[in-house]
């Protein structure tokens, strides 16, 4: 898990936007988007000792890539976040970051983010 969060908020910054939302969206069907605490390590830690306990990497899978794990876990997480802009920030909770969970890498991956004001 990488936590994007201050590249989100450069983006934000940049777009001088002060009310709005602001999409999150990974273009992969291996990686995924959250929101989740980033101030403490260990929830990462847990986080992916479970999932990875719920979908074990190799449990009988069919899909000949050998990274179908990866793919049903990410679609379980979900491709895009949608975050409120009020007053030029990010209306994220005082503990939660944005996070890349990357799970068939590592590799090289694209985060495409969209401010729309209103």
């Amino acid at each position: 898990m990488i936590d994007i969060t201050r590249q989100v908020q450069e983006a934000l910054i940049n777009s001088r936007v002060m009310n709005g939302i602001c999409i999150v969206f990974i273009p992969h069907t291996t990686a995924a988007v959250t929101i989740n605490e980033n101030a403490d390590p260990d929830v990462v830690r847990d986080f992916l000792m479970e999932i990875n306990k719920v979908i074990p990497f190799s449990d009988g899978y069919q899909h000949m890539e050998g990274n179908s794990a990866a793919h049903i876990k990410s679609s379980l997480m979900g491709f895009s976040e949608t975050i409120i802009i009020e007053d030029g920030r990010l209306l994220l909770g005082t503990w939660q970051g944005i996070y890349l969970t990357e799970y068939d890498g590592p590799r090289v991956r694209k985060v495409h983010v969209k401010i729309l004001e209103g």
